[in-house]
C-alpha cells in the first residue's frame, strides 16, 4: 500500500469510527425507517450512483462528526433490490491536496476493466477556512475493484479559475465518455459545462452545453443529463433565483428542462425550467440507469440555512428520499413516483373502502401512526368541502402537519403551521386538474411524500411531529368528501440489521 493509500485508510477509518461513537448516542423519535441517512452525523446530496458488483450502490456527502455540515467525505450504502439495506464503510475522506477541504458531490460508473469509477469535485478553500476569499475547485477520481475500498488517482480536471466548478456527473454514448458539471461563468451566470475522454482518465474541454436563461441564477449545482424516449432531461439546481409565487421558496431548489441533444451538438431547450418537487426539503436529485432500464432517482432531504430540531439534540440531520422512477408524459412534464420495489415494504392492509365524509368532520383512521403509506382516492366531481386534508402526526395537543387538496388553490400541499418541531411554513404543487384526486402520502418518523395523481407532482417535506399518541385523520371543511378508495399500510424498515 502506497503511503498516500495509507493515508486514506486511516482517514476513512476515523470517520467510520467517529460515527459509530455518534450513533451510541442517537435518538431514534424522528430517525428515518424507510430512508437513507447516515448512522449518524450530517448527510446531503446523493452520490455515485450505480448499479455495480450485483448491489444498487448509494453514496452521499456526509460528515461524521457532528449532525452539522463540515469537511464533506462520501458516506455508503448498499442494497440488493432497493429495499433492504446494509450500511458500508465510509468510502471517501479528504486525504490529498486536491481535495483537502471537502470531497465534494460527484458521480460512479463501471469501466470497461470492471472497477467503478467515482468522480468527484476536490474542494480547497484558499484561506484554508472559510469561503470569504473563495475556493478552487478541480474534479478528480478514484476507483474501486469491491464498490467499499476505493483507490484515488487525483485530479482529472483541472479548473479554469471560476468561482464555482463542481458536481460531475459522468455516462457514456457509443465509446465515448461525458463529464458535465454545474458552473458559475466570468459574468456570473449560471451553466452546465461538458468535457469528453475516450480513456476515463484523460478528458478534454468540448462545450458550454447550457445556460439558464434566468440571469439571477449565478450557478447551476448538482447538473444531471439523461435521455427520455427521444427527449433529453437537464436536471440542475440553480443559485440564486428569488422567491416566485409557490415557486424558489427554499434557499435551495431544484428543477429540470427537456430538450433535444446528441453528442457534438449544443442542447436545445424545449420547455421552461419547472420544479421537480415543491416541498419544503427536496434538493440535489441524481439518477442513475437501473439494470432493467429505468431511470431512477434519489433526492436529498434536508436544509442549509435552516435547522432541524434532529442536528440540535438527536445526533444526526438529513436524510434521503425513497428511490422515484422518472417518465416524461406526452406534454413532457417529469413524472416521478416511488419505485415498485417499494411496496414490498408493505405489511398488512387496512381499508377503509368507499364513504362519504360529511360536513366540518374529522375521521380518525389511525390511533397511532408507525412508518406508513395512505393511498386516498377522491372523486372531486361529488366533494364540495374546501379541503381534503389529512392530519398527520396529530397529538392531544393539536399539533399535526397538514396534507391534502385545497380547491380554493387548485393546488396540493403540505402545510407545517402546527407541526411541532422544526422549521413551519406552507408548500403546495399545482394540482394537474380534472374530477379525480389520486394521493400517495409516505410517511416516515420524521418525514411526508406526496405524490399526486400517479407523479405528476410530488412534495417532499420534513415533519417533525410532537412526542405521545400520533393519530391520522381526514379532516373535512365547509363541505363533504366523497372517498373511492382509501387504504393503508404500515411500511418495515430498509436497515437489514433493523428487520425482525
Amino acid at each position: 500500500m502506497s503511503d498516500a493509500a495509507a493515508v486514506h485508510a486511516e482517514l476513512v477509518e476515523r470517520a467510520e469510527q467517529a460515527a459509530m461513537k455518534l450513533e451510541k448516542e442517537r435518538n431514534n423519535r424522528w430517525y428515518p425507517s424507510f430512508h437513507v441517512a447516515a448512522r449518524s452525523g450530517w448527510i446531503n446530496d446523493p452520490n455515485g450512483l450505480s448499479f455495480f458488483n450485483g448491489r444498487y450502490q448509494v453514496f452521499y456527502q456526509h460528515h461524521a462528526y457532528s449532525a452539522y455540515w463540515g469537511p464533506m467525505h462520501w458516506g455508503h450504502v448498499s442494497s440488493e433490490d432497493m429495499v433492504t439495506f446494509r450500511r458500508e464503510h465510509v468510502a471517501l475522506a479528504p486525504s490529498i491536496e486536491a481535495d483537502r477541504d471537502g470531497v465534494f458531490s460527484g458521480s460512479a460508473v463501471v469501466g470497461d476493466d470492471g472497477k467503478l469509477y467515482a468522480y468527484y469535485t476536490g474542494h480547497r478553500w484558499n484561506n484554508m477556512f472559510n469561503d470569504d476569499d473563495g475556493a478552487l475547485q478541480v474534479q478528480c477520481l478514484a476507483t474501486s475493484e469491491d464498490g467499499v475500498v476505493f483507490t484515488k488517482h487525483g485530479v482529472v480536471v483541472e479548473g479554469p479559475g471560476l468561482k464555482h466548478f463542481r458536481d460531475p456527473k459522468v455516462f457514456r454514448i457509443d465509446g465515448i465518455w461525458y463529464m458535465i458539471f454545474g458552473a458559475c461563468s466570468e459574468d456570473n451566470r449560471g451553466q452546465v459545462w461538458m468535457y469528453t475522454s475516450t480513456d476515463m482518465f484523460n478528458w478534454e474541454f468540448d462545450r458550454i452545453l447550457f445556460e439558464d436563461p434566468n440571469p439571477d441564477a449565478f450557478m447551476l449545482e448538482c447538473p444531471d443529463i439523461f435521455p427520455l424516449g427521444d427527449k433529453w432531461v437537464l436536471i440542475y439546481c440553480p443559485m440564486g433565483p428569488r422567491k416566485d409565487a409557490y415557486q424558489a421558496r427554499n434557499s435551495h431548489n431544484a428543477g429540470y428542462v427537456v430538450g433535444d441533444w446528441a453528442p457534438g451538438e449544443d442542447f436545445k431547450q424545449l420547455t421552461d425550467y419547472r420544479l421537480i418537487d415543491w416541498g419544503h426539503n427536496f434538493y440535489a436529485p441524481q439518477t442513475f440507469e437501473a439494470p432493467d432500464g429505468r431511470r431512477i432517482c434519489y433526492g436529498w432531504m434536508g436544509s442549509f440555512t435552516i435547522g432541524t430540531p434532529s442536528q440540535e439534540t438527536d445526533g444526526w440531520g438529513g436524510q434521503l428520499t425513497v428511490p422515484r422512477e422518472l417518465s416524461l408524459d406526452e406534454d413532457l412534464n417529469l413524472i416521478n413516483y416511488p419505485v415498485a420495489e417499494i411496496e414490498k415494504l408493505r405489511g398488512e392492509k387496512t381499508e377503509f373502502g368507499s364513504f362519504v365524509l360529511g360536513l366540518n368532520q374529522d375521521k380518525v383512521l389511525l390511533e397511532q401512526t408507525p412508518p406508513c403509506e395512505i393511498l386516498l382516492d377522491v372523486d372531486l366531481s361529488v366533494t364540495d368541502s374546501e379541503r381534503v386534508g389529512l392530519k398527520i402526526g396529530l397529538t392531544e395537543d393539536g399539533s399535526h402537519t397538514y396534507v391534502g387538496y385545497d380547491s380554493l388553490a387548485e393546488r396540493i400541499f403540505v402545510d407545517r403551521r402546527l407541526a411541532g418541531n422544526g422549521d413551519r411554513g406552507y408548500r403546495a404543487a399545482p394540482f394537474p386538474g380534472g374530477d379525480k384526486l389520486s394521493l400517495r402520502i409516505l410517511i416516515d418518523r420524521g418525514s411526508v411524500e406526496v405524490f399526486v395523481n400517479g407523479g405528476v407532482q410530488s412534495v417532499t417535506s420534513f415533519a417533525f411531529p410532537n412526542a405521545g399518541d400520533r393519530s391520522v385523520a381526514l379532516s373535512s371543511e365547509s363541505g363533504s368528501i366523497t372517498v373511492d378508495r382509501l387504504d393503508i399500510y404500515p411500511l418495515d424498515t430498509i436497515w437489514e440489521d433493523e428487520r425482525q
